[in-house]
């Protein structure tokens, strides 16, 4: 497979959606867009992608974040806001709990958003949180 990273298309990614969501989910969309495109990697939008990172609250503090590819969304043709930001140390949390039951956790990740009227991020979002990496990329292949 070969690689398909451009320094200009991530700085163009940059100055597109840096100043509103910062580099960093600016360019986790490019990267996710690059592996949506790889149909040996990715069936049908199918995949998931995360960036940890920081953002502001409602009182302006800043707050470890995660943004995790939302439910529904094509890695192919995503944009910012297919990634939902959740509260990153408030997941972590999450594992303290002896358990979780699938709606629990539902619940549990919602609860967690940065913005409630985001989408609902992947099922796999606690995953992501656990993984100590700033950039994962999980895709469904058929390869």
């Amino acid at each position: 497979m070969k690689s398909r990273w451009s320094d200009k298309e991530a700085a163009d990614y940059c100055a597109r959606y840096g100043e509103r969501y910062g580099e960093d989910l600016a360019l986790r969309t490019y990267t996710s867009r690059l592996l949506g495109c790889e149909k040996n990697l990715v069936l049908h939008g199918g995949g998931n992608t995360s960036v940890k990172t920081t953002a502001k609250n409602v009182f302006g503090e800043s707050v470890s974040a995660i943004y995790v590819k939302a439910s529904g969304y094509d890695l192919s043709e995503i944009e910012p806001e297919g990634h939902s930001g959740l509260n990153l140390d408030e997941l972590k949390n999450l594992r303290k709990l002896d358990s979780l039951s699938d709606e629990a956790m539902t619940r549990e990740v919602r609860a967690r958003l940065l913005d409630p009227d985001s989408a609902t991020p992947s099922i796999e979002t606690l995953v992501h949180a656990l993984i100590p990496k700033k950039f994962i990329d999980h895709t469904h292949a058929d390869a």
